[in-house]
């Protein structure tokens, strides 16, 4: 037995032993998303309960089912107060009812909050398995994860060998681990939703914006990743990306994205954070071409920028006449979070060549809703401010407001809403003296 194989025998142990020296008043990190331990979950929040521990910090990024059926739980919030950099569906009720916390930050800053901002105790997340050298992979979750591992008290990690093993900056060691835990249970899946009749329309109008030889990052969201379903003709694409996702795996697989025009990393696949399927996971592991980095790398709008042909495609609920983006707030409350978004909004704009662009539906609700507004209700957040917006594309078009005036960009923005709200909206636009 060599040296690494006798010291990960050593660290092997219970969840529950893992976390006995957890304690009230601590602050706790884990892993994003995909990357959520459950079995060490689990375990903090039977300690919780079984030792009447109080003020404990939760730390998370989109927790999913895992998070909120344990350290999440309702039943919890007395002794748990989570903070989540990125609400998601588990969370999101708790965040209206005022149990749970979100904080807001730009994603390429998490890490720095985590290194210098905060005194994290312990870090839970989940990892590939050690190889002969002694190193864990962070796999789909490299993010905030990867700094907040090495700017804490203790690292636990759940070993699980469907976590894919990739390449770049997303190794740990064992000297660095605190604690060892194994729990070989399938990784969560995202599935991207069924397609819409309008993807029709708008999938084809954003790849026709994407030049042979861009590289490309998709935001989180269905209409984003719209656009890989008709990018099957283009060339050597390239991916820095937020988020991996199954469409651009299928788009690697068809010798579309093969990265051979990039400035940064030519030929590698890069992202921080990554979701999808069983299929992608798989396609993943121990793959030369996929490289994950922290999203203070990933993230950085000086880094985006550095790639000729930048294009980012992000999401937004409602965009107003003056030419801000809303892409976290709905209905009164907290619905998401900033991410990257911005990050990559600045970053590709400031690409040569690049560009930014918001892509959403015209309407929601059946129709019911305009998601094109005159101005947003009070307390709605700016995700994408003005004077950064560049593309909005909907169903009825696409226009550019970079250089354009109020007049200018009042009038753009109306011509791509849904028919039936455009007169409302330039009688809006007179009354805000835009017109």
């Amino acid at each position: 037995m060599n040296s690494y194989a006798s010291e990960y025998k050593q660290k092997l142990t219970t969840p529950q032993k893992a976390l006995e020296k957890i304690k009230s008043g601590e602050t706790i990190v884990c892993g994003m998303s995909i990357a959520q331990p459950p079995a060490l979950l689990a375990a903090t929040a039977d300690r919780v309960r079984e030792n009447n521990l109080r003020d404990i910090k939760v730390y998370s990024f989109l927790p999913m089912e895992h998070a909120f059926k344990t350290v999440l739980d309702p039943s919890l919030c007395d002794c748990i107060q989570g903070y989540s950099w990125f609400v998601g569906s588990s969370d999101r009720g708790l965040i209206r009812t005022g149990i749970n916390y979100h904080v807001p930050c730009y994603l390429h800053q998490i890490p720095r909050l985590c290194s210098d901002l905060m005194k994290i105790d312990t870090v839970i997340t989940t990892v590939s398995p050690m190889d002969k050298s002694g190193f864990f992979c962070f796999g789909t979750a490299n993010d905030y994860i990867s700094t907040a591992a090495r700017h804490c008290k203790r690292l636990i990690v759940e070993v699980n060998e469907n976590m894919p093993r990739v390449f770049g900056n997303s190794l740990i060691h064992i000297s660095e681990v605190f604690a060892i835990v194994e729990n070989h249970v399938p990784l969560l899946e995202l599935k991207p939703p069924k397609p819409r009749p309008e993807d029709d329309i708008i999938g084809p109008c954003l790849a026709e914006m994407v030049p042979d030889g861009a590289t490309i990052q998709l935001g989180i969201g269905g209409l984003p990743n719209a656009i890989t379903r008709y990018l099957t003709n283009h060339k050597d694409i390239g991916i820095h990306t937020e988020l991996l996702t199954p469409g651009m795996i299928n788009l690697i697989e068809q010798g579309v994205i093969t990265g051979r025009k990039k400035n940064l990393n030519p030929m590698k696949h890069i992202f921080t954070t990554a979701g999808g399927t069983k299929k992608m996971y798989e396609f993943m592991d121990d793959n030369p071409s996929m490289e994950s980095y922290p999203a203070s790398y990933v993230c950085s709008p000086a880094i985006i920028a550095q790639n000729d042909n930048m294009i980012a495609v992000n999401s937004a609920l409602e965009a107003d006449l003056l030419g801000q983006v809303n892409a976290e707030y709905l209905a009164g409350t907290t619905f998401s979070g900033t991410g990257g978004q911005l990050d990559f909004v600045r970053g590709a704009f400031d690409s040569s060549g690049g560009k930014s662009i918001h892509a959403f539906y015209s309407t929601a609700k059946g129709k019911e809703i305009s998601r094109i507004v005159p101005r947003f209700k009070t307390g709605a957040v700016v995700t994408s401010p003005r004077a950064d917006t560049h593309y909005l594309v909907t169903e009825y078009g696409v226009v550019n407001l970079k250089g354009k005036s109020t007049r200018e960009r009042a009038l753009a923005t109306i011509s791509i809403a849904h028919p039936k709200y455009r007169d409302e909206l330039l009688m809006e636009a007179e009354n805000m003296y835009l017109l």
